[in-house]
């Protein structure tokens, strides 16, 4: 008589399988809000998370990125109806992006990033999000970029093991410090070398290059945001939006574009106008 997998045997066996392109699918890049975009009206109490959900859904947007910086605590009583409010507005809460320092090498901080990290899973968990937005952190002044990236490495391959038990992804996104380049991203994933850790795509932080970057990555991206501007060794320019969707679509990446606003202008009143050209860059690629 065959033994019946328990759940969590089940994503362990999932976890050990390599990523599967999505071959033959008819590409679909569906538009998203990133919380960031509103930090503002949230650090001044002037808009909740649920406001994001109907500004969401208002703007036909499909999930919500909730950047969980603001919140209030990590309880029931605050997520449920966080949840439920989603669930009701026909909007997914898809991600989370949590803060993260991982250039820390074997001991007690790191140790405890990783207990953080995990409390983190279980709070998208809770939400339903299968995606979580980390960072890499600073490189130490003591430490090299490579001697930096190994430490991630190491400490995302635990973190990835646990949240694969969830069904929750990790996402590492391009920053500064260590993740400043596509090229250390590409290898930190590939050591890693697990189909729960994957790559962040932020397509307006790279500051040089930032086209050939986006490219490279690419192919690992799980989740992807775009601003309305870039800044390079050119200065600063409007993103160009339909260039990342096209390369998204050659490299078979069906999911979230979130826009994360970081202009001058109110986000309430600078958002519906991009909202509205996002949508329609999705769909043109879709």
């Amino acid at each position: 008589m065959l033994k019946q997998m328990t759940r969590r045997e089940t994503l362990l066996s999932l976890a050990a399988a390599p990523l599967v392109k999505a071959a033959g699918l008819k590409p679909r890049l569906r538009p998203a809000l990133c919380a960031y975009s509103f930090r503002n009206d949230l650090q001044q109490g002037k808009l909740k998370y649920e406001d994001l959900i109907r500004i969401a859904a208002e703007n036909e947007l499909d999930g919500v990125d909730m950047t969980v910086y603001w919140f209030p605590n990590t309880e029931d009583s605050f997520l449920m109806p966080l949840k439920r409010a989603a669930y009701k507005a026909g909007i997914e809460i898809y991600s989370i992006s949590v803060r993260t320092e991982l250039t820390k090498p074997a001991g007690p901080t790191r140790e405890q990033a990783l207990v953080d990290l995990k409390k983190w899973v279980d709070v998208a968990a809770k939400l339903g999000a299968g995606h979580i937005r980390v960072f890499g952190g600073a490189i130490p002044k003591t430490s090299t970029e490579e001697e930096s990236a190994g430490w991630v490495a190491e400490t995302l391959g635990p973190a990835g093991e646990y949240a694969g038990q969830h069904g929750i992804i990790l996402g590492l996104e391009n920053h500064v410090g260590v993740t400043d380049r596509s090229e250390t991203i590409v290898k930190i994933v590939k050591k890693v070398n697990s189909p729960w850790v994957g790559s962040n795509l932020d397509t307006a932080n790279f500051k040089t290059k930032i086209y050939e970057q986006i490219e490279m990555i690419a192919p690992h991206a799980v989740n992807v945001q775009v601003k309305a501007m870039v800044r390079d060794e050119n200065g600063p320019a409007p993103s160009d939006w339909d260039r990342v969707a096209k390369m998204l679509v050659a490299n078979q990446y069906r999911g979230y574009l979130a826009l994360e606003y970081e202009e001058k202008a109110p986000a309430l009143e600078a958002t519906p106008a991009l909202f509205k050209k996002l949508r329609e860059v999705c769909a043109r690629h879709s």
